[in-house]
């Protein structure tokens, strides 16, 4: 697997090595898929780069659900006329059951595009 930038943040990997997971269980350990490693296990960066770094994730976030709320909506308006329960069922199954992928993602994103962290080779091979 190549050291990419793109691969790092598909496969939720520290910006600065690449290499450590910036969480430790899987997106659908449903106790524990908001837990996060507070430091990368490989090259001992602080992921929360000041006190409530992540609410600024929560718009990225936001256009996650807005993103599936209108995927949603407008895939059940194309497939037929269903009564406004099955949108309303439809829609806010979709965002709870994409809500460990949303969350992380939204984190990921953030600290790799706002955090201030750039890719060292010292670190990553």
């Amino acid at each position: 697997m190549p050291n990419t930038k793109g691969n790092a943040i598909l496969h939720g990997k520290c910006p600065r090595c690449r290499r450590g997971n910036m969480f430790p269980y899987s997106a659908y350990n449903l106790p524990k898929f908001f837990k996060m490693n507070e430091d990368c296990p490989v090259c001992g960066l602080h992921f929360e780069r000041e006190p409530g770094f992540f609410f600024g994730a929560m718009y990225i976030s936001y256009a996650f659900s807005v993103a599936i709320f209108t995927t949603v909506g407008v895939a059940l308006t194309v497939l037929g006329d269903f009564s406004l329960s099955t949108y309303f069922i439809g829609i806010g199954g979709s965002v709870l059951l994409l809500l460990p992928l949303s969350f992380r993602y939204s984190r990921i994103l953030f600290l790799h595009f706002f955090g201030g962290i750039d890719f060292d080779r010292q670190y990553g091979n």
